[in-house]
């Protein structure tokens, strides 16, 4: 008799145990959207179908054909970078490159290869660099200012770490040593955000950039202390929407080449 009893409360309470924890499942959706979004609609966007293709809201600044996103220091130089097979190839007597358009807030990509027979060491080897905002020259006029992403050949090839491939020059350390081999194309991906700044100029939220080289994070929303100097420490001056430049570096090595670079504004 007793265990038949014990037998009817265990089902018994089994059965209540199941039917507390039944949800109520009319009530969990109502609940659920209250905090369902459906505005604003994100626009739609066509990718590119291999990777590195420009997609449907693309700014094309380098396709292969021309160069008429871009300009010189100096228009009357007779020297000009070279352009043949869909490639450009810096001409160091030329300067940099400057795009006529400025930016804000936005995606880049950009493809760069070092000749396979580079010569050099350190920092003459490979060398160049991409302003994601570019200031104009220094008060010397020698020196560019801006943010730079360092370009370099650190395939088999050691500097100081803050000047080495994926660094923010002189400034942030990449996370990773992502390099290829000299002679193979690579790639940069790079979210960057301009700084804001107060009326009185100074700064309301730093510039921040998330950079992929090759694919691999090599700066995770790294927030600016300000611009990238060769010499002193950063620091910000007041500024708003910036062109990016391709850099043209003084050292005697063999000269780089870039391709497919286009932006989406953010």
């Amino acid at each position: 008799m007793k265990t038949t009893l014990a037998l009817t409360v265990t089902a018994l309470s089994i059965s209540l145990v199941g039917f507390a924890q039944e949800p109520d499942w009319e009530k969990m959706y109502k609940e659920s959207q209250k905090t369902e979004v459906y505005q604003p609609v994100p626009p739609k966007v066509v990718p590119g179908n291999i990777f590195g293709e420009a997609p449907s809201d693309a700014i094309i600044l380098f396709d292969g054909t021309d160069l008429d996103k871009w300009t010189y220091d100096n228009p009357k130089n007779p020297e000009s970078w070279k352009l043949g097979d869909g490639i450009l190839t810096v001409d160091k007597k030329a300067g940099g490159l400057t795009t006529k358009g400025s930016y804000m807030d936005y995606q880049l990509h950009l493809e760069y290869r070092i000749p396979k027979g580079i010569t050099g060491e350190g920092q003459s080897r490979g060398n160049s660099g991409i302003f994601l905002a570019y200031l104009g020259l220094d008060e010397s006029g020698l020196f560019e200012e801006g943010y730079e992403i360092q370009i370099l050949d650190n395939y088999n090839n050691e500097t100081y770490v803050n000047g080495q491939v994926g660094s923010m020059y002189k400034q942030s350390i990449p996370l990773a040593n992502a390099a290829k081999a000299p002679g193979e194309w690579q790639t940069y991906d790079i979210v960057w955000k301009v700084p804001r700044f107060k009326e009185d100029g100074s700064i309301a939220s730093p510039a921040s950039v998330t950079a992929l080289h090759n694919g691999v994070l090599v700066q995770n929303n790294y927030q600016l202390k300000g611009i990238t100097p060769w010499i002193g420490p950063p620091s910000y001056r007041k500024h708003g929407a910036s062109p990016i430049r391709l850099q043209s570096h003084g050292d005697p090595n063999e000269p780089i080449s870039f391709r497919n670079i286009w932006l989406r504004e953010l």
